[in-house]
């Protein structure tokens, strides 16, 4: 028997990149698996490439009447759902002076308010199954600034508000509400990033997707005392800043070790 036998999960933006390494991983573990999005080639491909327990639905996670139709269709299916994976964003970078307010918006409604609609729209399926699992794809955006990236800093930052009040709200339900909150990871969102990014991190590389899906799967498996709360996956490179230090011979070297002696 697998982990997540008689699951039944959501994954928006579920077509490539993090989203589709989770798929993967929670279809291995038992579970039947929505992949959602707006990319209806790719999404068809991946499902097809699950078999049997996977569903590919067109969604568009700014439009609520999207919403309810893709919930009546999982339902109808599979049952009702005990695991959403609020995955799907977008990215446009601007500066507050430069950036147009329909682009400030449309990052917004796809991020932010796809993330809203997704808990709004599937909380009362979590509720009939006695409890489940919302998983929030925040970002490192959501606890610092980027210059340039505003309005996906301010998505990221509600994504992080939104979790806190929906555990807040939907606890007595049986229902944990985490957020996840990624770096610079390697996905289509960043194929045009330069590898440099992450060369002052302590873990000095790109993330995988499925390190991504790995914590997915622990959040919904095995965290199960944790709801409100905030996991960092980044390669430490929101731990600060500075050299590490020498080592404790080199320290010795340099007379860096102050401490008193026997």
């Amino acid at each position: 028997m697998t982990r997540l036998d008689g699951a039944v999960a959501i994954i928006t933006g579920g077509a490539r990149g993090m989203g589709a390494a989770t798929a993967r991983l929670l279809a291995g573990e038992g579970a039947a698996v929505i992949v959602a999005d707006v990319l209806d080639a790719a999404g068809q491909a991946l499902a097809d490439e699950i078999g049997s327990r996977a569903q590919y639905l067109h969604l568009d996670v700014s439009d609520e009447g999207d919403w309810r139709r893709a919930a009546a269709a999982v339902e109808q299916r599979f049952g009702p759902v005990s695991i959403l994976v609020n995955n799907a964003g977008i990215l446009d970078f601007g500066t507050i002076e430069d950036q147009s307010l329909a682009a400030f918006r449309r990052v917004i409604d796809v991020n932010l308010q796809g993330c809203w609609l997704g808990m709004h729209t599937m909380a009362p399926q979590l509720r009939r199954t006695g409890g489940g699992v919302i998983v929030n794809i925040s970002s490192t955006a959501g606890l610092t600034g980027y210059a340039g990236l505003g309005a996906y800093v301010a998505s990221k930052w509600g994504i992080r508000g939104l979790t806190r009040t929906a555990a807040l709200e939907l606890g007595q339900a049986g229902i944990r509400v985490c957020s996840i909150h990624p770096g610079a990871v390697r996905t289509p969102m960043t194929a045009g990033m330069d590898e440099s990014t992450t060369a002052g991190q302590p873990i000095a590389r790109y993330g995988e997707p499925e390190e991504v899906a790995r914590l997915v799967l622990f959040l919904v498996t095995d965290a199960t005392y944790s709801t409100g709360s905030e996991f960092v996956l980044d390669g430490g490179a929101t731990a600060g800043f500075g050299p590490a230090l020498p080592a404790a011979d080199a320290m010795e070297e340099l007379d860096l070790v102050t401490c008193p002696r026997d």
